[in-house]
């Protein structure tokens, strides 16, 4: 029920915002405005966040709005898969983070794995696009996010961590850590060594 808000939350968002971007009308912009009060009122009410917090982060881009991208680049050594252990709850994740402006998805997976991993890599070929909301596995999300998953070729260097993360390692299929689930799952995981299994997969998308 939870989830099913949040979204209803960040639907009317989408339609405020959308009429704050293109309305003219000063009555219509107000009504705009309310639904955006309201969507953040929503959010308050599922959420642990402040109506503060939310308003800054939910409610404030300017433009048509339109999903976030995250991106998780995808590195194999061995038939081990690279993981970083992230700071923020203690669970592993694949190196990755949110896209940067002035940076190509390819340049954001090797600067996400330079910097959370050690590691000067060769970004390859995008290998998944998925929708966060399709996969019940993540948690629930003030966002709607489009994940890309990049596989990159292996530099060969001792890994290291870096400012966000607490350990770095390499792990087998069957011995995947326990995962951050806002970040990755574990049926992604298991998609990621099937692209390893099959260099020839077609790009998977929702």
């Amino acid at each position: 029920m939870t989830f099913q808000w949040l979204n209803i939350a960040k639907e009317i968002q989408s339609i405020a915002q959308a009429g704050l971007t293109f309305c003219d009308n000063k009555y219509d912009i107000e009504r705009y405005k309310q639904l955006r009060e309201l969507s953040v009122k929503i959010m308050h009410e599922f959420t642990e966040d402040s109506m503060e917090k939310i308003y800054h982060l939910f409610a404030e881009e300017e433009g048509y709005q339109t999903p976030k991208v995250d991106i998780r680049g995808v590195v194999f050594r061995n038939g081990k898969i690279l993981m970083i252990q992230e700071t923020i709850d203690g669970l592993w994740s694949l190196p990755g983070g949110w896209a940067d402006v002035n940076y190509s998805p390819f340049e954001i997976a090797a600067k996400e794995i330079r910097e959370e991993a050690g590691l000067d890599v060769i970004p390859l070929k995008l290998l998944a696009v998925f929708d966060k909301m399709k996969n019940p596995e993540h948690l629930p999300d003030k966002y709607h996010v489009y994940k890309m998953f990049i596989l990159c070729k292996d530099s060969g260097q001792e890994a290291k961590t870096g400012m966000e993360t607490l350990n770095v390692d390499w792990f087998l299929r069957n011995n995947i850590p326990p995962l951050s689930l806002p970040r990755v799952t574990s049926s992604q995981i298991k998609i990621m060594f099937e692209y390893y299994d099959n260099p020839m997969k077609s790009v998977m998308c929702d």
